[in-house]
């Protein structure tokens, strides 16, 4: 548990099981502590929902969905980073997400770069 204090914890919130996969350990590998979660109820009922420094966010998910969340982690004036991530190309939404205030919103599949540029604008300290 050390490390992971010593890490920013990145959760990642995404009903595909193969991203809740492949996210953490190409998290990890980029210096960073990883949580997945299937769903965004799971994630704020979760321990992690206060310690989280950065937010990994599908858009669309069974339940409720990534820009909820996000309007629910506002309401509740918990103010962290999130990077939308979406299968879906619909440029209408990105600039959506982005005016909502998400730090960047990525079409699937992305970049290694892209995901560590993204992260890296989400933790630079204000």
């Amino acid at each position: 548990m050390d490390d992971m204090q010593e890490r920013a914890l990145i959760s990642i919130v995404d009903d595909d099981q193969s991203s809740r996969e492949s996210l953490p350990d190409l998290l990890q590998l980029f210096g960073f502590a990883a949580l997945p979660f299937a769903s965004a109820e799971e994630f704020l009922t979760s321990d992690a929902l206060t310690a989280t420094q950065c937010l990994i966010l599908d858009v669309s998910m069974p339940g409720m969905s990534g820009p909820q969340l996000q309007s629910e982690l506002a309401r509740r004036e918990l103010k962290i980073p999130i990077i939308f991530i979406t299968a879906h190309n619909d440029r209408e939404l990105r600039a959506e997400l982005l005016a909502r205030g998400a730090v960047e919103c990525l079409f699937k599949p992305f970049s290694e770069r892209d995901l560590r540029a993204a992260l890296e604008s989400a933790l630079r300290p204000i």
